[in-house]
């Protein structure tokens, strides 16, 4: 009997939890399917699937935790999928509509930010933040984003000058610096959605559906520039804040120096 009981233990153990691990699928497929509809030249298409694959990737891990089936094969499988889904499929979409026409360095720049997502969430799997409200870089995700919102804004955009293939060249290689740097982003983890919120709070979030189905790819690469923008101007307002209170220190150092 405790033979029987050894083997189901054992069988659970080597078993998965299905529906977290079906959206992390549903999201690879996503990703995937992007890279396949840029190869073919549905340049928009490839976008839809990126955000497509956001929307899993938000889902999976909050079904995990909901239905307590968080394991360490979905935490490696999600990052597998993610490196898919949010390096690689925006970096060949990106690639495919704009950077192929400027030779190697376009096809190194679309390498930099595959290799940088790859770097910044393996970061994140190894690095133990004592702040959970801040991340440090800019998020997979969000940099895909960008990426995936400019092309569904500008995909029928298709006799683009060099001036244009330049700038998608910069876009792309500062959105994969900001991954792998030290600027901080708000994680928005402190959000308590049970939490009552005022009626004018659920008004904001009607207007803003309104807004983003008005001109979706308009507005989700405003949301999520804005987003890319606010790291650095965060971290910047709190260097400076402490260079002030640095000063300040050594201003009154020096005046209790000075009355002695």
């Amino acid at each position: 009997m405790s033979n029987e009981r050894e083997g189901i233990e054992k069988a659970k153990a080597r078993g998965i939890y299905l529906l977290p691990n079906l959206f992390t699928a549903a999201g690879l497929f996503a990703g995937f399917y992007s890279i396949v509809a840029a190869l073919k030249g549905y340049f928009d298409t490839a976008a839809h699937a990126i955000f497509i694959a956001m929307v899993m990737d938000a889902l999976d891990g909050r079904v995990a935790r909901l239905t307590n089936t968080q394991t360490a094969f979905g935490s490696e499988f999600d990052s597998l999928a993610d490196i898919v889904s949010f390096g690689v499929a925006p970096a060949l979409v990106v690639y495919s509509w704009s950077l192929s026409s400027l030779g190697k360095i376009g096809w190194l720049g679309a390498f930099l930010f595959a290799a940088c997502g790859a770097m910044r969430l393996a970061r994140f799997n190894t690095q133990v933040s004592a702040d959970k409200n801040y991340f440090q870089g800019l998020p997979i995700p969000g940099a895909a984003a960008v990426l995936a919102s400019f092309v569904w804004l500008w995909y029928d955009y298709t006799a683009q000058g060099l001036w244009f293939q330049v700038l998608m060249l910069i876009i792309t290689a500062v959105l994969a610096l900001m991954m792998v740097s030290n600027i901080r982003f708000h994680s928005f983890k402190n959000i308590n959605f049970k939490n009552k919120v005022p009626f004018i709070g659920i008004l904001i979030v009607v207007l803003g559906l309104i807004c983003i189905a008005l001109n979706p790819p308009a507005m989700l690469f405003i949301v999520f520039a804005g987003y890319a923008i606010s790291g650095p101007i965060f971290t910047l307002t709190i260097l400076s804040k402490k260079r002030r209170l640095r000063k300040l220190a050594r201003k009154r150092r020096f005046e209790k120096d000075v009355g002695r």
